[in-house]
């Protein structure tokens, strides 16, 4: 009854951004996960990219909030109205009837963590619902063969967690998380012009400064960029320029960290995996995966080549929204013994 009159979401429920995905359709939305609520009535005032704009410049009696943290949900009211205005963004036609969902989330995550997921998905309006790793979805988006018996590391870095992977015969061999991302990186840019030079700047500035110079090896050419924020000391506003070179070294920590991670997990991989991983290569994804020169830095650390997905930013939401066929073809012994002997 469903079949021919309701669709199926796959939803990237990411810290930055909210991706979904429609069947037959491909990514039909991509907006800021951010929510601006009126204190008191908690009536809820722009979502997506307008409430963003609301950042830190709202008054008194109005709040914008990112209800998603480290890649699970903070505010579990805010979340389930978030979901349900970008479903009816997307599904217009079909507001009487619900859709099945499947959305992408860390594996770090604690099985409370998990469940306050599937119940905001569920009042949003969903008539059933699954959750995966972003991984395991991401290698899915990014069209990697992952039934075949053979390895294959995916690396996503969100905004808010870092997912590293090895695949093989459809299922997770070995995953490594961790609570670190694209947020991290801009928070340790702040944190970094705060001690350098006694400037504060917003989080909109550092992203900026991240996306426009950011990178994670030298450079031939250096670039710089005007950020402008409010003295330490005086408390009065200041401009200054910031060049590549200062923005890499504020980035060192947290991708020592990720490429840390990476090393551990293709230590805990079987020799049999590894071999293929050396071949293959490891496979990026997530909006981190854009920081420039990142993936050379990790084929230099770690000895295996590195590609970035053609789309990586929609891996997540393109993997969650295949899943149904994936499983559909890919659920029991039967069909794994059948694809070996294809």
């Amino acid at each position: 009854m469903f079949g021919s009159s309701s669709s199926d979401l796959g939803i990237d429920l990411g810290t930055c951004n909210t991706l979904i995905y429609i069947r037959n359709k491909g990514i039909v939305l991509n907006e800021p996960s951010v929510v601006a609520v009126e204190l008191g009535t908690k009536r809820v005032v722009a979502v997506g990219a307008d409430a963003k704009r609301m950042l830190w410049k709202t008054p008194g009696n109005i709040t914008a909030i990112r209800p998603m943290r480290d890649g699970v949900i903070a505010d579990l009211e805010a979340t389930e109205k978030m979901i349900r205005y970008f479903i009816s963004r997307v599904l217009p036609r079909y507001r009487f009837i619900k859709p099945r969902m499947v959305i992408g989330i860390p594996s770090c995550i604690t099985e409370v963590e998990r469940r306050a997921v599937e119940e905001s998905a569920y009042k949003s309006g969903a008539r059933e619902v699954l959750v995966i790793e972003e991984s395991l979805a991401a290698a899915i988006g990014a069209d990697i063969p992952i039934k075949e018996p053979a390895g294959h590391m995916v690396c996503d870095i969100g905004g808010g967690t870092t997912e590293i992977s090895v695949i093989s015969l459809g299922g997770m061999v070995v995953t490594n998380a961790i609570r670190l991302g694209g947020d991290d990186f801009d928070a340790a840019i702040i944190k970094y012009v705060r001690s350098e030079h006694n400037l504060i700047i917003g989080e909109q500035m550092a992203e900026r400064l991240k996306i426009e110079i950011g990178n994670a090896a030298p450079d031939k050419t250096i670039e710089k960029v005007e950020v402008k924020g409010t003295d330490a000391h005086t408390g009065l506003p200041q401009r200054l320029e910031i060049d590549s070179v200062q923005v890499r070294e504020a980035l060192k920590d947290p991708i020592s960290q990720i490429i840390d991670v990476i090393k551990a997990t293709l230590g805990k991989t079987p020799p049999e995996l590894a071999a293929d991983i050396v071949e293959r290569g490891i496979v990026m994804t997530g909006g981190g995966s854009l920081l420039k020169s990142l993936d050379k830095l990790i084929a230099k650390e770690t000895g295996v080549p590195v590609f970035i997905a053609e789309q990586p930013l929609d891996c997540v939401a393109l993997g969650a929204g295949k899943y149904f066929d994936y499983i559909k073809a890919f659920d029991s012994p039967r069909n794994i013994y059948d694809s070996l002997n294809r």
